[in-house]
């Protein structure tokens, strides 16, 4: 018998194909929601279906299916007859928490998913399929948009606030002053001096985001704490400081390109000083998915970026000078630290 006309057993059925070809409709789902603002609107309350749909605009009976979808996705839970925020979302998905997603999800849906519909053209040529990285610097359109900026913003603080907060509790006895290469509006930053007072601390990066930087810095009291330079780092010498930082930045561009930078900050790493590498790495014949889909959503969006592994990194670390080290973290599943160490 011919193995391509096999019927596949009774026992298979659809569902596990069918889970993620609804993944996309599910996604539209919660992205429609918050750009409503709905878990805003029924943060530490609850409402019926027909008083929440009045407040949002929207008409039923399409209303109630779209929150009986958010119900099934975990998001919104029913008490007698009324909806209230399930605890993930009163935790991620409400403006002004300190969790708060909703610009990462923004972000996705204007910059990363469009350019994600491309994925069979940049598999097959290597291309970005983000018009901006084709062109140049991708993150050069984006800074012009002030929203989509906000947004972009939000989202990074959100990604690097547990790993700052592991990456704080190291010991920084040793150092004195840090650079946060691409460190955007300061919160890495911000975090690092605020559990290390010693620490002087300066963020390097385009200069359209000074004034996002400033704004940050005023509202979380830290004004005089971080200082900020601008300028490019493929074109502009890297300030000098004990330690520099290149948190979620090489994984957005070619190999070229990564060991062009690693050779910029040796030579701005004070002597007995070291460079902080993070990204989600990957490595082996299975890593993550979360660091498989970061790669690919690189392949698509930068020109010539994707995740790499421990190996590759300590390997572009020796080129440029330093002697490198991966450092165990806890609490950080999606990121690995890499620290390559200048010898005085």
């Amino acid at each position: 018998m011919n193995s391509a006309h096999t019927e596949p057993p009774m026992s298979v059925g659809p569902g596990p194909v069918m889970a993620i070809v609804t993944g996309h409709w599910q996604t539209k789902i919660l992205v429609t929601a918050v750009e409503a603002d709905l878990f805003s609107e029924l943060s530490g309350t609850s409402a019926t279906p027909e008083q929440l749909a009045e407040r949002l605009g929207f008409r039923m009976p399409g209303a109630r299916d779209f929150l009986l979808a958010l119900a099934n996705l975990g998001l919104l839970e029913h008490e007698d007859e009324r909806l209230r925020n399930s605890p993930a979302a009163e935790g991620y998905l409400v403006r002004g928490r300190p969790g708060y997603i909703g610009g990462y999800l923004r972000f996705c849906a204007s910059e990363l998913n469009p350019a994600w519909d491309g994925l069979a053209t940049a598999l097959r040529t290597g291309q970005p399929q983000n018009r901006a990285a084709v062109e140049g610097n991708p993150y050069d359109s984006l800074y012009r948009d002030e929203a989509a900026t906000e947004a972009f913003l939000d989202s990074m603080d959100m990604f690097n606030t547990p790993i700052g907060l592991c990456i704080s509790d190291l010991d920084w006895s040793p150092y004195h002053s840090v650079v946060d290469v691409g460190g955007a509006r300061g919160n890495f930053a911000r975090t690092l001096v605020a559990r290390n007072p010693h620490l002087t601390a300066t963020v390097f990066d385009l200069p359209p985001l000074e004034p996002a930087f400033t704004r940050h810095m005023a509202g979380l009291g830290a004004a005089d704490v971080v200082s900020f330079v601008g300028g490019d780092f493929f074109t502009d010498p890297l300030p000098e400081a004990d330690v520099l930082i290149f948190g979620h930045i090489l994984h957005n561009w070619g190999e070229e390109d990564r060991i062009r930078l690693l050779h910029n900050a040796y030579q701005a790493v004070k002597p007995g000083g070291a460079v902080f590498v993070y990204d989600p790495m990957v490595g082996g014949d299975n890593p993550p998915l979360n660091a498989v889909l970061a790669s690919l959503s690189m392949l698509v969006w930068s020109a010539g970026g994707r995740e790499y592994s421990v190996e590759e990194c300590h390997g572009w670390l020796a080129k440029a000078g330093f002697r490198p080290e991966t450092v165990g973290l806890t609490n950080t599943p999606d990121d690995v630290l890499v620290v390559g160490h200048k010898d005085r």
